[in-house]
């Protein structure tokens, strides 16, 4: 079975100030998505899904759809914070959604073979699309994978970022910890980090079976944490304890693509830099989708 392309889209871009997901940073207008959508259909994704707010539709229906027309299947999945398990409501101040591992389970209805999954705003490269396409397409009950980059090459000069740092065993997930407030000072010998730390930038290859574990995630995390209206199940950690019981098992897939993403606007002209070298280069077409 051909793999499905998971988009994570439902953020606001708060630091960014807007929607970052949908905004031009190539020669012909294009987004760092339709870069990712790109690299996915020649890697061999048939249909991409995206996770999107349901204010977003309109929006990204005329960004996305008739752009990928003929090329790539296109569906949208809402995630809206009232969508919760049964027996579960939504918390009296709770506006935001419920983050990135509630996004990937908002899509539970919508995909039923294997899937990578990617964040809307990141730029990951074409050999890292054919990895985890190539372990989709052998890939089985609670084996999934993550694709890892090195920490040094994930940094923004324009403020601090998130990273899940992994820590792995013989080519294995064992855990993932969540390091928040990463400043590229922090980076270094002798600094907070090596640089050298692998890390999650929310690119996986999971298998249907990872719906019945993130269900008791959030199941887990609502009944501990959801009266927080500012907690988030994110992905990552939500993997990382289905690994430390026992209940899945996580390949670690190295990167040696750029990986480069828009945290905040003054990450773009960075981005549109970087793209044109690889144009240049000849690892893209100036005009993606003629």
């Amino acid at each position: 079975m051909a793999p499905t392309l998971l988009v994570l889209a439902a953020g606001k871009g708060t630091r960014y100030g807007g929607l970052k997901q949908i905004d031009p940073v190539g020669p012909s207008g294009e987004t760092v998505l339709d870069y990712a959508v790109y690299d996915a259909i020649r890697a061999g994704y048939t249909r991409a899904v995206f996770v999107i707010r349901r204010e977003f539709e309109e929006a990204f229906r005329a960004a996305v759809t008739a752009k990928y027309a003929g090329r790539i299947g296109v569906d949208f999945v809402h995630q809206s914070t009232d969508d919760l398990p049964e027996g579960f409501d939504v918390p009296a101040g709770r506006e935001k959604p419920w983050g990135t591992g509630h996004a990937v389970w908002s899509a539970r209805t919508a995909v039923a073979g294997p899937f990578a999954v990617i964040n809307a705003d990141d730029f990951y490269g074409a050999s890292s699309f054919a990895k985890l396409a190539h372990f989709l397409r052998q890939a089985r009950g609670s084996r999934y994978a993550i694709v890892g980059f090195r920490l040094a090459n994930t940094l923004s000069e324009n403020g601090t970022v998130s990273r899940g740092v992994c820590r792995e065993k013989d080519g294995r997930l064992v855990s993932i910890t969540e390091e928040t407030a990463i400043a590229a000072a922090d980076v270094g010998a002798g600094r907070r980090f090596s640089g050298d730390e692998v890390v999650s930038m929310n690119l996986w290859g999971f298998t249907p079976a990872i719906f019945d574990g993130l269900d008791e995630g959030l199941r887990s995390f609502l009944a501990t944490v959801g009266s927080d209206p500012s907690a988030e199940f994110y992905l990552p950690a939500a993997v990382s304890a289905l690994v430390s019981r026992g209940a899945a098992s996580v390949d670690v897939v190295p990167s040696a693509d750029s990986w480069f993403g828009i945290t905040y606007r003054e990450d773009r002209p960075a981005v549109a830099a970087a793209i044109g070298e690889l144009i240049a280069r000849g690892a893209y077409p100036a005009r993606l989708f003629a």
